[in-house]
């Protein structure tokens, strides 16, 4: 599907992809810094996110002519992964986005790194650290299962 890349994110200073999918409901993504080191705390881990439609409501850019139902409030994710890892998700990450734009969970192959997912009670959100990344940012605190 095409994608557009735009200027800046909620979060950052990094650019936006978005994307319309088949309901033609508007769809982005941004990979941010979640922490980084810096001069007041230099030994802070450097850990990036993934976010998928989070914080819907700040991304407004539409191409000239195109047909969109608004942008989509039904489905957003984040995952938390370490910068030596994301580049084994990217292909998963699309093949997320495909499974859940046709509908079908399970075209979703397995992750390439295990993972925590944490799904909340309302069933709109989902919130997935790897497990090294979990490790990094809490070293007193175990994950409870492994995906």
């Amino acid at each position: 599907m095409p994608v557009l890349i735009t200027g800046t994110s909620y979060s950052s200073n990094s650019p936006i992809a978005s994307w319309m999918d088949r309901k033609q409901r508007l769809n982005y993504i941004n990979v941010y810094a979640y922490t980084a080191p810096d001069k007041f705390v230099p030994f802070r881990p450097f850990i990036l996110r993934v976010a998928i439609n989070k914080s819907a409501g700040r991304v407004t850019t539409i191409r000239k002519g195109q047909i969109c139902r608004g942008l989509n409030l039904v489905w957003d994710f984040e995952l938390t992964v370490l910068p030596k890892e994301i580049l084994d998700f990217l292909p998963w990450i699309v093949n997320l986005v495909e499974a859940h734009d046709k509908g079908s969970p399970l075209l979703l192959e397995s992750p390439p790194h295990s993972f925590e997912l944490n799904v909340s009670e309302v069933k709109l959100f989902n919130n997935a650290w790897t497990e090294k990344a979990w490790l990094l940012a809490n070293p007193t605190i175990f994950p409870t299962r492994n995906i």
